[in-house]
């Protein structure tokens, strides 16, 4: 997802997708863990998503109480 397509989703959306990129995360690190993962870059990716939803929650929290 990109952060343009980030800042149209809702507080409530970017929350639940936090969670399953949280679950996909973990998932990413078991299997790192057991050397089945080929893909080793979808761990940063994966986190990198998470920040960046987060950001992008702080940034509409901050929004709201200025206006």
């Amino acid at each position: 997802m990109k952060l343009s397509e980030m800042r149209e989703k809702t507080v409530e959306e970017l929350q639940s997708a936090i969670v399953d990129w949280k679950k996909q995360l973990f998932d990413c690190k078991m299997q790192l863990a057991t050397h089945k993962l080929e893909n080793t870059a979808l761990v940063s990716k994966t986190k990198r998503l998470i920040a960046q939803a987060k950001t992008v929650i702080k940034e509409k929290a901050n929004c709201e109480q200025g206006a």
